[in-house]
């Protein structure tokens, strides 16, 4: 971080370039842009550098975002995946998309998985499950969604997978997550449907915007664990954490078949057309009644949760370091 008060006003500027200066008066040898970004100019000083990109969804899907931070995000991605000395991709699909849209070597990138807060991981006592729901009101039995509400993310077919069963299976959506425009969207859908009672939005339940520990997440573990499955049939993702923070938690997970969403979920999760309302309603269905196919899901997603563990998520990066140092 920038010590100067120059530097601390200037922050993105100091990102950007004038870090360089810091950087050889310390003696630094490599450089690790974490976030799509190395310093311009560092290739000339001696230093080495890898950076990570975690997604070109802005190359993907340019309308999410506003034209000026298209063009910005543009070219700093674009001018680090061709000056820095590797680039790390998260994800396979991240990999092919650096590819596809920059014409990076392919022999320059290197995946690296991430893992997820190790605390989903960790059994939460029956106790501090009943506690969570009681902060929150949380229905007895839900499924659950977590992401923010953008058109992407595909709220909007889970609504309609709940109205497909609402004579089948009385069981509520929990939704973490806000959003704007899309939002009101799906809430529209939701009024003229009648499915009110059938969507809860803690995000606006007044206790979890009062609560650090909802804020800071430190509940979301009991959340998971108390949920019948995660829903997550995303369109694009550069991975998918929720999906590893669930199969982390022992919840089975209904995900879609494209983007990078199969690496996330291997053979533990249950694949649908994102496009389909009736294929999440069918997987969400299966899993409620048959239990030992939820079951088999929970310990096939538990196995391949084992491959993004912080220790190897560390190993495969320290990997990239020592191939360029």
């Amino acid at each position: 971080m920038p010590q100067d008060l120059l530097n601390k006003l200037f922050h993105s500027a100091w990102r950007s370039s004038w870090v360089k200066k810091d950087l050889k008066k310390l003696k630094i040898g490599l450089y690790h842009g974490l976030s799509h970004e190395i310093p311009i100019g560092i290739q000339k000083t001696g230093i080495r550098s890898v950076v990570t990109i975690h997604d070109l969804i802005h190359e993907r899907h340019p309308e999410q975002y506003n034209s000026i931070d298209v063009k910005i995000y543009n070219k700093k991605f674009r001018y680090a995946c061709a000056h820095a000395d590797k680039v790390i991709a998260i994800s396979e699909q991240t990999k092919k998309d650096i590819i596809e849209f920059y014409k990076t070597a392919e022999e320059k990138i290197v995946v690296c998985y991430q893992n997820c807060n190790p605390a989903f991981g960790k059994t939460v006592s029956e106790e501090g499950k009943r506690k969570v729901k009681e902060l929150y009101g949380l229905p007895e039995q839900y499924f659950l969604y977590v992401g923010s509400v953008i058109e992407r993310k595909n709220l909007l077919n889970i609504c309609k997978a709940i109205f497909l069963l609402r004579n089948e299976l009385n069981i509520p959506l929990v939704v973490i997550g806000d959003g704007g425009k899309y939002k009101e969207q799906v809430k529209d859908y939701i009024k003229q449907n009648g499915i009110e009672n059938k969507v809860v939005f803690l995000s606006e339940n007044s206790s979890a915007g009062s609560s650090s520990s909802f804020q800071s997440a430190v509940d979301f573990p009991a959340i998971y664990q108390s949920a019948i499955a995660m829903i997550y049939p995303s369109f694009f993702e550069g991975f998918g954490i929720p999906v590893l923070e669930a199969l982390w938690s022992k919840l089975p997970v209904i995900t879609s078949n494209v983007s990078c969403l199969p690496e996330a979920g291997g053979e533990g999760a249950y694949y649908v057309n994102p496009l389909s309302a009736e294929e999440i309603a069918a997987g969400m269905k299966r899993i409620y009644t048959d239990k030992q196919f939820a079951a088999s899901m929970i310990e096939k997603g538990w196995q391949h949760a084992q491959n993004f563990t912080p220790h190897k998520s560390a190993e495969s990066v320290m990997n990239v370091y020592k191939s360029v140092w």
